[in-house]
């Protein structure tokens, strides 16, 4: 029996201008938005690591530094934190990036839409099988999503797309923010 390759790559294209959460996005990426303590693509992150994927591959554009930053090592922050002997903060700033995932970044130069950032990505997951996730749209659950889609990918070997429903009286507002996880 053939083995079936395992999804440890996750797209996530963060390039976007943003516009459905004007004006807090003006000069923040969304994906940077908090939701409590800590940003929308940090959320994502741990759920596709969670789900065993270690690399995360970025599709960035050109106002979207921070989210680099964000998984970037912080030396004068960690100093600062070990110096003062705040060990839980520093702690916390070290989990944001284990050590055993890597983060690629890749440039979209115009935001040209969903399909145009995922294929950005194209040559870095290299045919291999991977899932994409959009870090703006939250979703919880008592067994992560992402998690559910790679059992179900396993399983029958073909894409997984998630989406959630949306009440007929709703659809037309929130149509363009219906949750999508998927993985090929």
């Amino acid at each position: 029996m053939m083995s079936i390759p395992q999804i440890r790559k996750a797209v996530f294209p963060v390039a976007g201008l943003g516009t459905r959460f004007l004006p807090a996005t003006k000069a923040q990426p969304k994906e940077m938005l908090p939701v409590v303590d800590k940003p929308l693509i940090q959320y994502a992150v741990e759920e596709a690591y969670a789900a065993g994927v270690r690399q995360m591959i970025f599709v960035t554009g050109r106002h979207k530094r921070s989210i680099e930053d964000h998984f970037d090592l912080t030396w004068e922050l960690e100093q600062a934190l070990e110096q003062a002997g705040k060990q839980e903060l520093l702690d916390v700033v070290r989990r944001v990036k284990p050590d055993d995932m890597d983060c690629v970044y890749v440039r979209q130069a115009q935001a040209l839409g969903l399909g145009h950032a995922v294929m950005c990505a194209h040559r870095l997951v290299n045919g291999d099988p991977f899932a994409v996730l959009l870090a703006d749209d939250l979703m919880i659950g008592d067994t992560p999503v992402l998690a559910q889609m790679v059992k179900q990918y396993e399983r029958w070997r073909t894409s997984i797309l998630a989406v959630r429903e949306v009440p007929r009286t709703r659809r037309a507002a929130t149509a363009s923010s219906t949750a999508t996880r998927s993985t090929t």
